[in-house]
């Protein structure tokens, strides 16, 4: 093969994908396992409905508010640690260059080498703490828009996930008609989601595919059995 020919392929907005497939999984999954619950408890189709619709509604919310918070948490931990390494830099000048040597002693880089870089690196203050920031600390900073991207990212995918299996009430005339459709929607979107979630992660399509999907019907499989139980 032709090394000039050849394209680098790597995975790229990390972020927004682990957003999908948080957001993706628990809709298919949990709103899923309440209407399975219900249907072995209810004997109406509106119930289960409306249950669910307002089981998406406050899942979005509680889902898309939790990912605003985890956006805005990371990017206030970095602020912060930006901070202290700019501190750190001015103040501790001689600490902050043996750092580094120890960074590029770490690669194999010999005295001579790491004197060399060290100092260089150490001319330009914002690169120097930004190379402190991933190579010391290992951290990148956040996107500024993080945590609003975060939240309806995670919200639209619980609400479309969410909104799959809840079709099937609407096609049918009992809980009952209505799960066994529902199962058999959910089963295959949790296989496509799985598989294409894996494709993009660089797994094995097909084995996450089954994992993706045994949790989902694990879990509604409890949720109908305890309702089943209790009714």
């Amino acid at each position: 093969m032709n090394e000039y020919s050849y394209q680098e392929q790597h995975l790229k907005s990390s972020d927004f994908i682990t957003d999908i497939v948080i957001g993706m999984s628990d809709g298919l999954t949990v709103p899923f396992a309440l209407a399975a619950g219900l249907s072995g408890a209810v004997d109406s189709n509106g119930i289960v409905i409306t249950a669910g619709i307002a089981e998406i509604v406050a899942g979005c919310i509680a889902m898309g508010l939790g990912g605003y918070l985890a956006g805005k948490t990371e990017q206030e931990h970095y602020e912060s640690e930006l901070k202290r390494e700019h501190y750190e830099v001015d103040n501790y000048h001689q600490k902050e260059i043996d750092e580094v040597k120890e960074i590029f002693a770490d690669y194999g880089i010999d005295e001579a080498g790491q004197t060399l870089l060290a100092n260089q690196l150490a001319k330009d203050k914002t690169k120097w703490v930004d190379f402190m920031m991933k190579f010391e600390l290992g951290l990148e900073q956040p996107h500024p828009k993080r945590a609003r991207n975060s939240a309806l990212t995670i919200g639209v995918s619980y609400f479309i996930g969410g909104l799959l299996p809840l079709t099937a009430y609407f096609m049918s005339e009992t809980p009952f008609e209505g799960l066994i459709l529902s199962s058999i929607i959910t089963i295959l979107s949790l296989f496509v989601f799985g598989y294409f979630k894996s494709k993009v992660t660089g797994q094995p399509p097909i084995w996450g595919a089954f994992k993706v999907t045994a949790v989902g019907v694990i879990a509604a499989a409890a949720a109908f059995s305890i309702a089943k139980m209790i009714g």
